[in-house]
């Protein structure tokens, strides 16, 4: 007995010393400092406790769709094409259904062709015809949702990095549960909101099209914008798009781009022949050898570099071009560090408008934790207090077990860099709670066999025999509450599921062995006629 006592010992010690490390270090590098910035360093504080940005955002997800759309409709044209049928127009033509593309334009004697030609298309789209000959394609809507679910996981991921980029530490970012498509965004603690908040906004989306010959132009851009809205409004070609650029001039490009988005592999600023800061970008394998056919097949004419729907450069092909190029035209050192760091992070699938911005100030968040942590000392020294005159000498044993377990949970707050929130601290508040409905549970069945007339090492084995069921299923139950809650809650809300849930099977280490350890050490020492102080 007294060996397997001492190995239990030895296990509870160890793991607090173990907790403790944890408390004061946790995953950082360890160092002297006070109790307090000990402390600071290992529990990383969250929006509501440091202060910061919170954000809403709305991803417009019918972009990124109407993009899938615009790319399936070259694919459309190019399988058309292979078949020798030309004349065909194929592109969206209604704004407010950008999940449609029309195929117009139909010689009477192609119509079989076409339609076959369209067969392997149908597993996206649901294909009808009109009177007049012609096709609409409309996206499924099982296909529909797969595009913004997948818009919006890239959108999410995309804004993660870019804020890991800047070093911004534990920041939120998920999916808003109280609207379609939006995205939470929670940023303690950060120094430079606007400056974030542009990097988040900015879609920087990369685009590399082909430009066309415009008939009204023979320089192929307009010189003010009225020329060029009067161009697309009456142009019969649906399949270009007329695009504005840095210095004004407005281009004629192919809707369809050559390389977008997730193309871009890599980009770091850079400086020009003329020593003004650029940017240099690289494409993925793949891209690199689309681009390559592209720009052989097309030496002497002109392409335009596309940055967030305006031309930053045009310029002629000289040689073909593989996988990099050089973005140039008004950056500065700064703008072309920012530039690179998005395209490095990647193209968000989408642009996102803000719903919601809100600051908290330090101050708030200072009385926050001053009132979390007034709260919890004052109830936990009630708590211990009312255990030592209620339960007497045994109440030793519950404050050891309660000491022990909220030691446990803010160590595995240090190992693994949870945020402590106010709702956070509020879980911890109500681990306390739970931990004394344990002691209560086991120490009134103790009282209860002792009254019964069973000696004091019976009453302890029958009272934690008896109690270990009614605990197991209060904990079971309040653990699924929390998982709930973490599933579908958001940002604070999580963290108080997360302290909440790991307090609880803190608890049941303390409650059940712990204070068992505890109980058998002092019955031990005492001999068969122990009485306990219950």
């Amino acid at each position: 007995m007294r060996k397997n006592l001492t190995g239990k010992t030895v296990s509870i010690i160890a793991i607090l010393i173990i907790f403790v490390y944890g408390i004061f270090y946790g995953q950082s590098t360890p160092h002297l400092g006070s109790l307090k910035s000990l402390l600071a360093n290992s529990i990383h504080l969250g929006l509501d406790l440091k202060g910061g940005t919170h954000l809403v955002m709305q991803v417009q997800v019918q972009e990124a769709i109407a993009s899938d759309v615009d790319s399936d409709a070259s694919h459309v044209r190019a399988d058309l094409q292979k078949l020798n049928i030309t004349g065909i127009t194929v592109s969206r033509t209604d704004p407010a259904h950008p999940e449609q593309m029309k195929i117009s334009g139909i010689p009477l004697d192609k119509g079989t062709d076409v339609r076959s030609a369209l067969v392997s298309y149908e597993q996206t789209y649901d294909i009808t015809s009109a009177a007049d000959g012609s096709y609409t394609l409309t996206m499924k809507p099982a296909v529909v949702t797969q595009a913004e679910d997948r818009t919006l996981q890239q959108s999410i991921n995309t804004i993660t990095s870019r804020i890991d980029s800047l070093g911004v530490t534990q920041p939120v970012i998920e999916q808003y549960g109280l609207g379609k498509n939006q995205i939470l965004v929670e940023l303690p603690g950060v120094d430079d909101p606007g400056h974030v908040r542009d990097i988040i906004q900015s879609t920087a989306r990369l685009e590399i099209h082909a430009v066309e010959p415009n008939p009204a132009n023979p320089g192929a851009y307009y010189d003010d914008q009225p020329t060029a809205e009067q161009a697309v409004l009456s142009s019969t070609n649906p399949e270009v798009v007329a695009m504005p650029s840095i210095d004004g001039k407005w281009y004629v490009l192919d809707r369809a781009s050559i390389v977008s988005g997730t193309d871009f592999k890599e980009a770091r600023p850079g400086l020009d022949p003329n020593q003004r800061p650029d940017v240099e970008f690289f494409l993925t394998t793949e891209a690199g050898d689309t681009f390559y056919r592209y720009t052989s097949a097309s030496v002497g004419k002109f392409m335009a570099i596309v940055l967030d729907g305006k031309v930053r450069e045009a310029a002629t092909i000289h040689d073909a071009i593989r996988d990099s190029g050089n973005i140039n035209g008004g950056f500065t050192e700064q703008s072309a560090k920012d530039l690179s760091m998005l395209l490095s992070t990647g193209s968000l699938p989408a642009s996102i408008h803000f719903q919601e911005e809100r600051v908290v100030g330090p101050s708030l968040g200072a009385a926050s934790i001053h009132q979390g942590v007034v709260a919890a000392v004052a109830g936990m020294l009630a708590v211990m207090v009312f255990m030592l005159f209620y339960y007497r000498g045994s109440g030793i044993n519950a404050d050891l077990a309660l000491f022990l377990n909220l030691v446990i949970l803010l160590g595995f707050m240090g190992f693994t860099e949870s945020v402590l929130t106010l709702p956070g601290i509020a879980g911890v508040i109500l681990t306390i709670g739970m931990g004394v409905d344990s002691n209560v549970l086991i120490f009134e069945r103790i009282r209860e066999e002792l009254r019964a007339g069973k000696a004091a090492s019976s009453a302890v084995d029958q009272g934690f025999a008896h109690a270990w069921i009614t605990i197991i299923d209060t904990h079971v139950t309040t653990i699924v509450s929390a998982a709930i809650l973490f599933i579908f809650g958001s940002g604070p809300v999580k963290g108080f599921a997360v302290t909440l849930t790991f307090g609880l099977l803190a608890n049941l280490f303390t409650a059940v062995f712990v204070s068992r350890v505890i109980f058998d050490s002092v019955l031990e020492r005492k001999g068969r006629d122990a009485v306990l102080s219950i």
